[in-house]
């Protein structure tokens, strides 16, 4: 029988967690007939939404109208930035505040999106009442303003980002985790959940291409295209995760960013910032994938590794993550990256989605 040391990963005490919960509906054309104009729409919304999340103790909620995607990231200053597809947001849960109504008047959205940022500490600890709290106000919400409107589709978003290489730059102390799914984590701490549900498990890392990368492959660099370059890492990536048994899993350099899917209920796609990706956890048959310019040197190749279902067991994804972290270690030993000065973030996901 395996050591159950083996299911636990032991990661930085320094790493940073993150949880957001994103609700979205399809507005009715009724919804926006029984208002003036459209914004008079989403500012009501608004004002009913943070009445509600002000009794509830949701601190960090946005009303999102414009069709864009939200991307949520850690950061010691607040920023709210957008792109022509995608809206970030920047923010440290210990102390960042903020209710805003974000929205383009100038035509009705395809989709409303609500977004709860997870505010406070041990954020981990507390995701199940996070959860029940932001489901409390949806549920409000459904039974008011919006009785006779499409189903709220809810995603729970959670991260533990961390460097993989923190000990060599000074941070001794780890902490293990065994990195339950959430559904029975949540089930064990009485917030249900339907038993109709899609989770997803998995893992991103990055390589920059610095000036001392570019020097190590310069004889890869200076042919006429990228495509050995590239080609060069993603065999080599692949066969160590044919090695480690993760059969799922892709590299994207296209100067997009990766967002991950269920094949259920997506299948592949992109544009220029974005670039969905979609796997069949449940299905038992190798799913590799790259994305690339041939003709465009990017500055960052990205790496995603999808847990199977079977990856967790019911014990949890700390086995899965410890694969993972020598899948990477691996693929950065030969390259020319001084581990005590250069960041390897490493950005562990887990996400369910339901209807309410």
């Amino acid at each position: 029988m395996a050591s159950l040391s083996q299911h636990r990963v032991y990661i930085p005490t320094t790493a940073r967690a993150n949880q957001y919960i994103l609700a979205e509906f399809v507005p009715s054309a009724d919804l926006y007939a029984r208002f003036s104009n459209i914004q008079q729409c989403y500012e009501r919304l608004a004002r009913q939404l943070f009445s509600s999340c002000d009794e509830y103790e949701l601190h960090n909620v946005h009303l999102i109208a414009n069709d864009k995607l939200p991307v949520v990231r850690f950061h010691e200053e607040s920023y709210c930035l957008q792109t022509e597809k995608q809206i970030l947001f920047f923010y440290n849960p210990r102390y960042h505040e903020a209710h805003k109504c974000i929205y383009d008047s100038s035509k009705p959205s395809k989709k409303i999106r609500l977004l709860f940022l997870a505010t406070g500490e041990d954020l981990r600890a507390n995701a199940a009442i996070f959860h029940t709290r932001v489901k409390k106000v949806l549920e409000y919400l459904q039974s008011t303003l919006l009785i006779d409107e499409a189903a709220i589709k809810v995603r729970d978003h959670q991260h533990l980002t961390y460097d993989l290489f923190a000990k060599a730059k000074g941070c001794k102390e780890s902490y293990g985790y065994k990195l339950r799914g959430l559904y029975p984590r949540y089930q064990s701490r009485h917030c249900t959940l339907p038993a109709e549900h899609n989770e997803m498990t998995y893992t991103t890392f990055a390589i920059p291409i610095t000036r001392t990368i570019k020097t190590q492959f310069h004889h890869l660099l200076n042919k006429p295209t990228f495509t050995e370059f590239y080609q060069h890492f993603y065999d080599a990536f692949i066969k160590q995760c044919a090695a480690k048994n993760l059969h799922l899993a892709a590299m994207i350099a296209n100067g997009t960013m990766p967002i991950i899917r269920n094949s259920k209920t997506d299948n592949n796609d992109g544009n220029h910032e974005l670039q969905k990706l979609s796997f069949s956890t449940d299905d038992q048959k190798t799913q590799y994938s790259h994305y690339w310019h041939d003709e465009k040197l990017v500055d960052s190749l990205h790496f995603v590794i999808v847990a199977s279902e079977k990856d967790e067991q019911g014990i949890g994804h700390g086995r899965f993550m410890n694969q993972v972290e020598s899948v990477i270690r691996t693929l950065i030993e030969p390259l020319s990256i001084n581990i005590e000065r250069q960041d390897i973030t490493v950005r562990f996901f887990q996400h369910i989605n339901h209807y309410l």
